[in-house]
């Protein structure tokens, strides 16, 4: 069974990603990765208030109703354990089984943070610090949160603040909201190659020391 991040984009869509980051780079020296990860967290907590928001009113009412029909009262609360148990189980594991579920109980403000600091992790896990110029730029779509991130070295922040980042986290957004990632994709690599060839013109010795894609 494929993951998020793996149905996120085709095989053919892959391809033209893997296609824009080349291309891009032919005009800077810059080092552009982007990443597709399925969730950057696995929110146990926003799984168990989604197995008590369910559970706990069906519960409720079955222990009522069939308390009442049992004569063992309608406020029992063993027969409430039983269905309270019973009920969380499935509960738990269809909210841990959708993300559409899931992603209900999940704060956006947790969810922000959660992406940046996975976007961190990554960045150093898949050494984009190591780069010859210290320009190394991840371009981080996780998919569950349905959030963008872009980070990049410290070569990179010396010469572009990074809230320029901004506009290339805001055009990725809303390309894929709008349905179309490949394109918003290719779009944001093209336009960070774009800003990155101002600082970090291609150089005669150049050569490609990171993926072009990842996908996890």
């Amino acid at each position: 069974m494929k993951t998020l991040a793996q149905k996120f984009l085709t095989d053919e869509e892959q391809r033209k990603v893997t296609e824009a980051v080349q291309s891009a780079e032919k005009l800077t020296s810059g080092e552009i990765v982007p990443m597709i990860v399925s969730e950057s967290h696995s929110y146990p907590l926003a799984i168990i208030v989604g197995g008590v928001f369910f559970s706990l009113p069906t519960a409720l009412l079955s222990a009522r109703l069939f308390g009442g029909m049992l004569w063992l009262g309608t406020d029992n609360m063993w027969i409430f354990l039983f269905f309270f148990s019973l009920y969380y189980g499935f509960s738990y594991l269809a909210v841990k089984q959708f993300p559409s579920l899931k992603r209900w109980f999940l704060s956006p403000a947790r969810a922000d943070l959660a992406v940046r600091e996975a976007a961190a992790a990554v960045f150093f896990s898949e050494a984009l610090h190591n780069t010859r110029d210290a320009n190394g730029i991840l371009l981080y779509v996780s998919v569950f949160e349905r959030r963008v991130w872009v980070l990049g070295d410290h070569g990179i922040d010396e010469k572009i603040d990074p809230q320029a980042w901004q506009e290339i986290v805001d055009l990725v957004s809303h390309g894929i909201k709008q349905g179309s990632p490949c394109r918003a994709l290719c779009d944001g690599i093209e336009r960070i190659g774009t800003i990155l060839q101002d600082y970090f013109p291609i150089e005669a010795d150049d050569k490609d020391e990171l993926h072009n894609l990842i996908i996890r």
